[in-house]
C-alpha cells in the first residue's frame, strides 16, 4: 500500500506538471550572474537506524541464508499481467519460497508436537516414568553429569536471554518508530507543499531576471560613448598618441631652445663686457707696477735683480680668452622667433581634441540605431512575459495541492487508528517477551538455588531445602515451557512468514530498484502501452519514460522537465528562440555608420612650423667653439699666485716707497681676482653647461623633425585607411556584448527550466519515506528482529527442557536412594 501510495504521488506530480516549463541556475558572464534561490526541505533524504541497525543487518544475513534465491521477476510480471496459473506453475513459487517453507514446516511441527510431547511427558511422569520416580541411582560419574547439565543449561539460558532482549528491543523500537510516523508524514507533506508553492515563484523569479538583463544592456547602450567610442579610441591610441606626444614635446623644445639661445646670447654679451673690464683692470695694475719699477732703487744691486724678475712676469698679467671673436646668435634667435609666431602647442591641442572627440562623435551618430536596438529588446521582453503566461502552472498545481491535502487528511485520520493498533501489538509483544522471561527466570532460579544449596555430602534423600527448591523451579520452568512454547512458536511462524516475505519481496527489491524494473516492463500495466508512465503523462506510450529513470532523476534532484522528458509536450527551446532578435541586433550593428575619417592630427601650418624649426640653424651652430672658449681660464696666470709671488718679492726689498707700491699692487690684484675673475669663472661654467644642453637638444634636429613628420603621415594614413575596419571590429565586439547578455540569460532560463525548477527530490524522498523508511525501517525491520529473537529463544527452550529435567534429579530431594556402588 505504501509503495502504491508513493508511486501515485510521483505519477500525480508528473501528470500535473506536464505542461510546465522547467528551470535551473547558472552563472552568466563576468558582468551578469544568475542563480536560482535554493529551496530548503525538512525531510532527510537518508535514514539511519542507529546502533540497532547492526541487529537488523544480522537478520538480513539470516534471511539471505534462508532465502538465497533471486527476486522472482518473471513470476511477479505474470501475476501483474494475470497470466500466472497457480495449478501448473506452483512449483516456481515453491522453489523460490523453499527456504521459508522449510522453516515454516519445522515451526509448525514444533507447534503441533510440543503440546503432544508435553502431554505425554506429563502422563509419563505421573506414572513414575520418564524421571517421575523420586529415586536416584548413585553413579561414579554423577558429579560430572551434574556439572555438565548445569553448564549446558546455563549457556542455553544465556542464549534464550539474548533472544528475549532482541524481542524487547524490537518491540520497543517498533513502538517508538510508529510514534515518529506523524512527524515523518508532516515533514514530507510540508516539503511537497514547498515544492508546489515554490515552483511558480521560481518561474516568476527566472522570468523577472530579464529586467535585470535588459537594464544592464540598456545601460551599455546608453554608455556607447565610452564602450564603443572608447573602444575605437583605445584601438587607435597606440598609433596616434605617440605622434601627438612627440609633436607636443617638439613644441616645448622650440620654446626651450629659444630661451636657451637667448640666455646663451645674453650671457655671452655679459661675458664680453666682463672680460673687457678685466683687461682694463689688469692693464691698470700692470701700468702701476711698471711705474713702481721705474724707481731709482731698481738700478741698485741686488734690488735690480728683483725688479727685473718682476718686470719679466708682467707679461703674464693679461686676459686668456677671446670671447669677442665668438659669432653672434642673433640670426638663430630671429629664426626661432619666426617659428614661434605659429603656436604649435595650440595646433597640437587641436589634434588631441580631434582625436579625443571620437567617443562623442560615435554617440552622436548612433542615436537612431540605439533606439532601434532598444525597441528590439523590448519586443523580446514581451516574448519572455508571454512564456510565463503560456505556462498553465497555477491550475495544475492547485489540482495537485488538493490531492496532497486529501492524502494528508487520510493519513491524519488513520494515524490514530494505527497508533491504537500498535499499542495492542506492543502489549502483545510485551506479553510474549514476558512469558519467555518467566520461563528463563524459573531456569535461572533453579540453577541458582540448586548450585547454592547443593551439598555433595548429603544423600539424595537428605538434600537441603534450597537445593530441593532449585529442582522444583527447574521442573516448573519445564512445565511452563511445555504449556506456552507452542503458542510462541505459532507467533514466530506467522511474523516470520509476513516479515521475511516483505523484506525479500518489497524492501530488498525496492532498494536495488528491481521493483522499478518490474514496473517498467513493456505492456505490463497496460497491454496496449509499451511504457506505462509515458502513456499516462503524454498519452504516448512509445516515449522511453520509465519509473526507474524518473525515480533516479528525482533522487538526484533534477527538474521535472528533464525527469519527465517534457520536451515531448512543451519545447522550451522553441519558445526561447533568440535567433531572430539576435540577427536583427547584429544587422543593426553591421549597419552602424560612424564617420570619423575627418580627424586631422596636425594641419599644414603645423607641418611648416616644424620644417621652419628644423631649418632655423640651431643645429648648425658650432657649439665646440663656444665650449672651447668657455672651458678656458679667464687669465693667463692665477692672480692669487701672482699676487702672492709679487708680495713675496716685495718683502725682499728694503723699506721704502717701492716696497709699499708693489704690496699695494699685489693687494689690488687680489681684489681683481675676487671681484672679477671668480664671478667670470662661475658665469663661464654655467654657460658651458647650457651650451652642452643646447647642443644635445639640437643634435640631429633635422632627423628628428623628419621622423616626426613621417610618423605623423603614417598615423594620418592609418586613420584614413584602417579606421573603418577598427570601427567594424569594435562594433562587432560591442554588439556581441549586448547580445551576449541575452544569450546568457536565455541559456540560464533554459537550463533552469530544464534542470532545476520544480526539482522533484521531495517526491523521491516522499516515496522513500513511505516504503524504505516507514514500511521497511519502521515496521518490517523491527518485526523481523522480533521473530528472530523470540524464535531463537523458543527454539532453545527445547534443549533447555531436556537439561532442566536431567538436572532436576540432582537437586530435588528423593524418596529413596541406592546403596553406593563400589
Amino acid at each position: 500500500m505504501a509503495l502504491l501510495l508513493g508511486f501515485l504521488l510521483l505519477l500525480e506530480l508528473c501528470w500535473d506538471t506536464s505542461a510546465l516549463g522547467p528551470l535551473s541556475s547558472t552563472k552568466g558572464s563576468d558582468v551578469l550572474e544568475f542563480e536560482l534561490p535554493a529551496t530548503n526541505y525538512e525531510t532527510k533524504d537518508s535514514y539511519k537506524a542507529g546502533p540497532i541497525g547492526v541487529l537488523f543487518k544480522m537478520v538480513h544475513v539470516f534471511l539471505r541464508v534462508v532465502q538465497p534465491n533471486a527476486f522472482p521477476e518473471d513470476i511477479l510480471r505474470k501475476i501483474l499481467q494475470k497470466k500466472f496459473d497457480f495449478s501448473t506453475e506452483y512449483e516456481k513459487i515453491i522453489y523460490y519460497e523453499i527456504g521459508i517453507i522449510i522453516c515454516v514446516v519445522l515451526g509448525l511441527l514444533f507447534v503441533f508436537l510440543m503440546p503432544l510431547v508435553g502431554f505425554c511427558f506429563g502422563l509419563c511422569r505421573c506414572c513414575n516414568k520418564c524421571g517421575g520416580e523420586m529415586h536416584q541411582r548413585q553413579k561414579k560419574n554423577g558429579t560430572f553429569l551434574r556439572k555438565y547439565f548445569t553448564v549446558s543449561l546455563l549457556v542455553i539460558c544465556i542464549f534464550i536471554s539474548v533472544g528475549i532482549i532482541y524481542g524487547f528491543v524490537a518491540n520497543h523500537h517498533l513502538r517508538t518508530q510508529i510514534e515518529k510516523t506523524r512527524e515523518l508524514a508532516d515533514s514530507n507533506f510540508k516539503d511537497l507543499r514547498t515544492l508546489l508553492n515554490g515552483t511558480p515563484e521560481q518561474i516568476n523569479y527566472v522570468l523577472s531576471q530579464y529586467a535585470t538583463t535588459k537594464k544592464k544592456a540598456f545601460s551599455d547602450l546608453d554608455n556607447i560613448k565610452s564602450l564603443l567610442g572608447g573602444g575605437i579610441h583605445e584601438q587607435l591610441r597606440p598609433k596616434v598618441m605617440p605622434v601627438l606626444d612627440d609633436i607636443k614635446a617638439m613644441a616645448e623644445a622650440i620654446k626651450e631652445t629659444k630661451e636657451a639661445l637667448l640666455n646663451m646670447n645674453n650671457t655671452l654679451k655679459e661675458l664680453k663686457k666682463s672680460t673687457t673690464q678685466l683687461n682694463t683692470s689688469l692693464s691698470d695694475v700692470k701700468r702701476n707696477v711698471e711705474q713702481s719699477l721705474s724707481d731709482p732703487m731698481c738700478s741698485v744691486p741686488p734690488v735690480a735683480t728683483t725688479c727685473n724678475s718682476i718686470q719679466m712676469s708682467l707679461s703674464q698679467l693679461d686676459d686668456n680668452t677671446n670671447l669677442g671673436q665668438l659669432p653672434s646668435l642673433d640670426q638663430q634667435i630671429d629664426n626661432i622667433n619666426h617659428v614661434l609666431q605659429t603656436d604649435l602647442s595650440s595646433l597640437v591641442q587641436q589634434g588631441y581634441k580631434s582625436f579625443n572627440d571620437i567617443p562623442e562623435m560615435v554617440q552622436n551618430q548612433t542615436t537612431d540605431i540605439i533606439s532601434d536596438i532598444k525597441s528590439t529588446l523590448n519586443s523580446l521582453g514581451s516574448d519572455i512575459e508571454n512564456i510565463g503566461e503560456q505556462i498553465p502552472i497555477q491550475d495544475k498545481l492547485s489540482n495537485f495541492m488538493g490531492y496532497i491535502n486529501d492524502t494528508e487528511t487520510y493519513v491524519h485520520q488513520n494515524l490514530p487508528t494505527l497508533e491504537e493498533y500498535d499499542s495492542f501489538r506492543w502489549l502483545g509483544g510485551l506479553v510474549v517477551c514476558s512469558l519467555l522471561t518467566l520461563m528463563v527466570v524459573f531456569y535461572y532460579l533453579g540453577l541458582t538455588c540448586g548450585m547454592c544449596g547443593y551439598d555433595r555430602r548429603a544423600t539424595p534423600t537428605r538434600r537441603g531445602c534450597v537445593s530441593n527448591t532449585g529442582g522444583i523451579f527447574l521442573m516448573v520452568g519445564v512445565g511452563v515451557s511445555f504449556l506456552f512454547c507452542w503458542i510462541l512458536m505459532a507467533i514466530v511462524v506467522l511474523t516470520f512468514v509476513i516479515g521475511g516475505n516483505m523484506e525479500k519481496l518489497v524492501c530488498e527489491p525496492y532498494k536495488n530498484r528491481k521493483l522499478f524494473q518490474i514496473l517498467d516492463t513493456p505492456y505490463l500495466l497496460n497491454e496496449n502501452w509499451k511504457y506505462y508512465l509515458s502513456g499516462m503523462v503524454f498519452n504516448n506510450p512509445d516515449i522511453n519514460l520509465t519509473f526507474e529513470q524518473v525515480y533516479s532523476d528525482c533522487k538526484e534532484n533534477k527538474g521535472i522537465y528533464t525527469t519527465l522528458k517534457l520536451e515531448n509536450s512543451y519545447n522550451i527551446s522553441g519558445h526561447l528562440n533568440f535567433q531572430e532578435h539576435a540577427e536583427n541586433i547584429d544587422n543593426d550593428f553591421k549597419n552602424l555608420n560612424v564617420s570619423i575619417d575627418n580627424i586631422v592630427l596636425l594641419d599644414e601650418a603645423g607641418r611648416r612650423n616644424l620644417m621652419d624649426f628644423s631649418s632655423s640653424g640651431v643645429d648648425t651652430i658650432d657649439y665646440n667653439v663656444y665650449l672651447a672658449e668657455m672651458s678656458k681660464a679667464p687669465t693667463k696666470v692665477n692672480l692669487l699666485s701672482f699676487a702672492n709671488d709679487l708680495e713675496a718679492k716685495a718683502d725682499h726689498l728694503p723699506q721704502g716707497s717701492l716696497k709699499q707700491s708693489l704690496k699695494s699692487n699685489a693687494q689690488t690684484i687680489r681684489t681683481i681676482h675676487r671681484g672679477q675673475v671668480i664671478p667670470l669663472e662661475q658665469s663661464m661654467s654655467t654657460i658651458y653647461q647650457s651650451i652642452r644642453e643646447l647642443q644635445h637638444k639640437s643634435s640631429g634636429l633635422g632627423v628628428k623633425v623628419v621622423n616626426i613628420l613621417s610618423s605623423l603621415d603614417s598615423a594620418q594614413d592609418f586613420l584614413k585607411t584602417r579606421i573603418s575596419s577598427v570601427i567594424i571590429e569594435e562594433s562587432k565586439k560591442y554588439g556581441n556584448t549586448i547580445v551576449g547578455y541575452f544569450e546568457r540569460y536565455l541559456q540560464w532560463v533554459k537550463i533552469s527550466i530544464t534542470e532545476q525548477i520544480a526539482a522533484c527530490k521531495p517526491v523521491a524522498t516522499a516515496l522513500d519515506s513511505a516504503v524504505d523508511v516507514f514500511l521497511c525501517s519502521y515496521i518490517i525491520d523491527p518485526l523481523n528482529l522480533f521473530w528472530f529473537g523470540i524464535g531463537k529463544a523458543t527454539i532453545f527452550l527445547l534443549p533447555a527442557i531436556i537439561f532442566a529435567v536431567k538436572l532436576a534429579k540432582y537437586y530435588r530431594r528423593m524418596d529413596s536412594e541406592d546403596v553406593y556402588d563400589e
